[in-house]
């Protein structure tokens, strides 16, 4: 178990947990979406997801849309769904492909650049068209995946924040993914930060994923960087009692693109401050915690792999579904038991092990923005507004 150099010395309150009223304070939620959540990359899709001109994917957060939309002239773009006229939303659904956009109230149209070309009655307004195409939005683009963020606070990139794994996740070949599934979408009545915390906890895993410990034994490992969360695990060849891991362990075939030392790795990286992408030798991962309100959160997850038509790869994949849907159940029961145990009085905050790495170093950020967060029972009510 491995923290980030320094990262909790300034902090008295490194040994302890975030207190459990900020798992589910009005306040607090509105203060993580103004310091944490606004000026946070937020994972879209995958440039593969928008191949042609006019194809686009949305991504509704924090009540906001955005729309990443490829022009054409074949540069990837971002901008806010709403009409610059009345603020009506442009385009529904979560994915499509479109010429141009025709906002349904008023008909004001715009081009796949995001300009505003058409405006009927046009004579009528003392505007200027340049001044009134569709805002603009943060994105950064990283080995393929496209990310946006609602306000720029001068934060690091999505490379700057990976710099640390760049040529441990090099052989994987982001760019060259393909999605393999649909888009899931699982909304959970608990807090966004108990699945965060649970994702980094490397505690429960031989405790409460009976799968994991047939697969990878005691060999889990977890470390945090200044922006990352690291968690592995490996295979072993010793054939599990159950019969998907088993199968799992007998057909998942070699990959030429990784080294032998990865061939039969699972890799987790936790980005800040709710993403995460799940690496396996067979495919990869996106896992996104979208804070809906203080108690609800939606899961955003999607699978991609390397194009790859082997019946024991394709056997491999479903597998590793059956698997993890499995490992997705019990931490969905976990978190669950959390936030309901949060509520009561009895629980201020709980001592953390030095083997916490992940959580202590998520929490010291946590209360560097929000210093609220140290006190163990909750302000009085409306001390987030300015």
């Amino acid at each position: 178990m491995q923290a980030p150099a320094g990262s909790q010395l300034q902090d008295p309150d490194a040994g302890w947990s975030l207190p459990a009223w900020t798992y589910g304070d009005p306040d607090f939620f509105a203060a993580e979406v103004q310091r944490i959540f606004r000026p946070s990359w937020q994972i879209v899709c995958h440039q593969s997801d928008i191949p042609n001109p006019g194809d686009y994917h949305t991504l509704d957060t924090l009540g906001e849309s955005i729309i990443v939309l490829r022009g054409e002239d074949g540069v990837i773009r971002a901008f806010a769904n709403v009409c610059r006229h009345r603020g009506a939303r442009l385009a529904d659904g979560p994915s499509g492909c479109a010429r141009n956009f025709v906002c349904p109230y008023h008909a004001w149209t715009y081009d796949l650049s995001g300009a505003l070309t058409g405006v009927p009655n046009r004579a009528t307004y003392t505007m200027a068209p340049a001044a009134h195409g569709l805002a603009p939005v943060d994105l950064d683009q990283f080995q393929g995946f496209l990310f946006i963020r609602l306000a720029d606070d001068g934060g690091p990139t999505i490379a700057q924040m990976m710099a640390p794994y760049l040529a441990e996740i090099a052989p994987y070949r982001f760019d060259d993914l393909r999605s393999i599934g649909r888009m899931t979408l699982r909304p959970r009545a608990v807090n966004w930060k108990n699945i965060g915390d649970n994702y980094s906890d490397g505690l429960h895993i031989t405790i409460a994923h009976p799968g994991l410990k047939r697969l990878m034994g005691k060999d889990y490992g977890v470390e945090a960087s200044e922006h990352v969360d690291r968690m592995w695990g490996p295979i072993h060849d010793r054939p599990s009692t159950n019969l998907s891991e088993r199968a799992y362990q007998a057909l998942l075939p070699s990959e030429p693109h990784l080294p032998p030392e990865r061939q039969r790795l699972w890799t987790y990286f936790k980005l800040w401050p709710n993403m995460a992408f799940d690496i396996y030798p067979d495919q990869i991962d996106f896992m996104q915690w979208l804070p809906v309100s203080p108690t609800q959160t939606l899961i955003r997850e999607i699978a991609y792999a390397i194009p790859d038509d082997r019946r024991e790869m394709r056997a491999a994949r479903y597998l590793n579904w059956r698997i993890n849907r499995q490992v997705n159940a019990e931490d969905a029961a976990l978190v669950e038991r959390v936030q309901q145990g949060m509520a009561s009085h009895s629980f201020t905050v709980g001592p953390l092990s030095e083997d916490e790495v992940a959580l202590r170093h998520f929490n010291s950020r946590v209360r560097t923005l929000i210093p609220q967060a140290r006190q163990h029972r909750a302000p009085s009510p409306g001390w987030s507004r300015p």
